[in-house]
C-alpha cells in the first residue's frame, strides 16, 4: 500500500506481508531516493530487524535522501539501515549470487535507481557488455531471475519467523517504465510516480489487484522545505 512509503500513525499500514518484489517507478528528482529511504526506516521499526540498502556512492552524496517531518536522523531504528555501495550490475550480481549464504536475512533490500547499473554511462565495464537495448534487457531478465531466487530462498528460511522482501526504483520519462513488459513478469508490486504539474506527485500501485483484495490507494505528496511531506491519501 502507498503508505508504506510515508512517515505517521495515523496513516501506518499493518505489518508488512509482501514477501515478494516491489518496483517504484518515476521521473528524475521525483523524491524516490526519499520515499526509498522512508520505507527502510518503516521496515526496520515493524520488523525489528535490519534493512539493506544498496545504492551507488556517487548518486546518494548527489541526491541525500529527505526525511519525513519528525523522523530525526539520531533515531535508533536507522542504525539497523545497513549502506552498501555498489557502481555496477556485477555488483548486484555477486551480492544476491551470495545471498543465501548469509546467517541473517535482512527484513528488505532496497536497491536505488535499478535500472541505472545496467546504463552505458554508468561506466566504461557497461558500455563494452551492453551496447545495445536488447543486451541490456536480456541482462535485467537474468538479474531479476537471481534476485526473486535469492528472495524466495530467504523466505523459505525465515518462515513464520518474518519475510524478507526486495524493493527496486527506476526512472521512466513517460507514463510508465521503459521495461514495464519485463518487470511485469518478476514484479508483484509496481508504483508509479507522476507529476501534477502544481509541485506535488501522485504515488499510485498500477499491478492488476488479485482477486478478491481491495484497489490499493494513492498518496499525494511533495517535497517541501527538505522534508518529504505526505499530502494526501486517495481512494
Amino acid at each position: 500500500m502507498a503508505e508504506r512509503f510515508f512517515s505517521g500513525t495515523s496513516t501506518a499500514a499493518p505489518p508488512f506481508d509482501d514477501a515478494g518484489i516491489l518496483l517504484l517507478s518515476g521521473p528524475p528528482c521525483c523524491g524516490k531516493t526519499s520515499l526509498l529511504f522512508q520505507f527502510a526506516i518503516n521496515r526496520a521499526a515493524e520488523s525489528g530487524r535490519h534493512v539493506v540498502f544498496i545504492c551507488s556512492k556517487g548518486r546518494l552524496e548527489n541526491s541525500t535522501p529527505f526525511l519525513s517531518q519528525g523522523v530525526e536522523p539520531s533515531l535508533s531504528v536507522l542504525q539497523r539501515i545497513q549502506i552498501k555501495y555498489i557502481e555496477d550490475d556485477e555488483g548486484i550480481r555477486k551480492y544476491f549470487a551470495a545471498f543465501h549464504l548469509l546467517d541473517d536475512f535482512p527484513a528488505a533490500v532496497i536497491v536505488d535507481d535499478f535500472t541505472g547499473f545496467f546504463s552505458e554511462s554508468c561506466n566504461r565495464s557497461c558500455q563494452l557488455r551492453y551496447g545495445n537495448t536488447r543486451a541490456r534487457d536480456l541482462a535485467l531478465v537474468r538479474i531479476l531471475a537471481l534476485c526473486q531466487n535469492a528472495i524466495s530462498h530467504a523466505n523459505a528460511k525465515l518462515g513464520t519467523i518474518g519475510s524478507c522482501n526486495l524493493l527496486l526504483s527506476d526512472v521512466h520519462q513517460g507514463d510508465n517504465p521503459r521495461s514495464l513488459f519485463i518487470y511485469k513478469r518478476w514484479i508483484g508490486s509496481i508504483y508509479t510516480i507522476q507529476g501534477d504539474g502544481l509541485g506535488s506527485y501522485l504515488l499510485k500501485n498500477i499491478s492488476t489487484p488479485q482477486s478478491g483484495t481491495k484497489e490499493a490507494r494513492a498518496a499525494k505528496y511533495s517535497i517541501a522545505l527538505q522534508y518529504l511531506v505526505l499530502e494526501e491519501i486517495k481512494e
